[in-house]
């Protein structure tokens, strides 16, 4: 970590509490810069749709995310009004999400996104880490997602969280994350207590 981040921001003793969420919303990349993740709130959904607006299509996937501000706008507010949404913030700034939905199904869809500019510093995985732990708080009984064949990258971080292939058809294949992998349980623990990159 380095040594100009705040100590609070370092939740490497944290024992948790009672009133803790299912995840700690503290968490320090892979440059040592404090990111907040936490349950998305009205207040961030601009700074949610800016970080969509330039999104590469290089790192689009299967239609993801849908490209102009009032299609972006739409498919936010179906996520936010069917399922459950989280944000990375770094310095006041959207830089991750991830979803699942719907709410009502046993086992619902999941999605994550990070900022190209936030690539490659952990901030995925960890988004991936808070919807397991949110997803099975709420008593679901899995996770579900389909990516393209051909991103490997998100595969390899998808199978590293527990995900296993059950279907392909063409270039995309589904995964899904039962919850009675280890992970889901390991995802829970306060930090103190998580095994190394849990």
């Amino acid at each position: 970590m380095r040594s100009d981040t705040c100590a609070v921001w370092n939740p490497e003793n944290c024992e948790g509490t009672n009133e803790c969420p299912p995840r700690c919303p503290r968490f320090v990349d892979k440059r040592g810069e404090p990111i907040l993740v936490e349950p998305f709130s009205r207040p961030r959904f601009d700074a949610l749709v800016s970080m969509y607006e330039g999104y590469p299509d290089a790192h689009r996937s299967m239609g993801l995310p849908p490209v102009g501000r009032d299609r972006i706008e739409d498919w936010l507010e179906r996520l936010l009004d069917r399922g459950f949404t989280i944000v990375a913030v770094h310095d006041g700034r959207v830089v991750g999400h991830a979803a699942y939905a719907p709410r009502s199904s046993t086992e619902p869809q999941f999605v994550v996104f990070v900022d190209p500019a936030y690539h490659d510093r952990g901030i995925g995985s960890e988004c991936c880490r808070h919807v397991i732990a949110y997803a099975a708080d709420a008593g679901h009984e899995a996770l579900v997602l389909d990516v393209d064949a051909e991103n490997e990258r998100a595969i390899h971080v998808y199978r590293r969280m527990g995900f296993e292939t059950v279907d392909r058809s063409g270039s995309d294949v589904r995964m899904r994350l039962p919850f009675d992998e280890p992970i889901v349980e390991t995802v829970q623990l306060p930090p103190a207590e998580r095994p190394v990159n849990a």
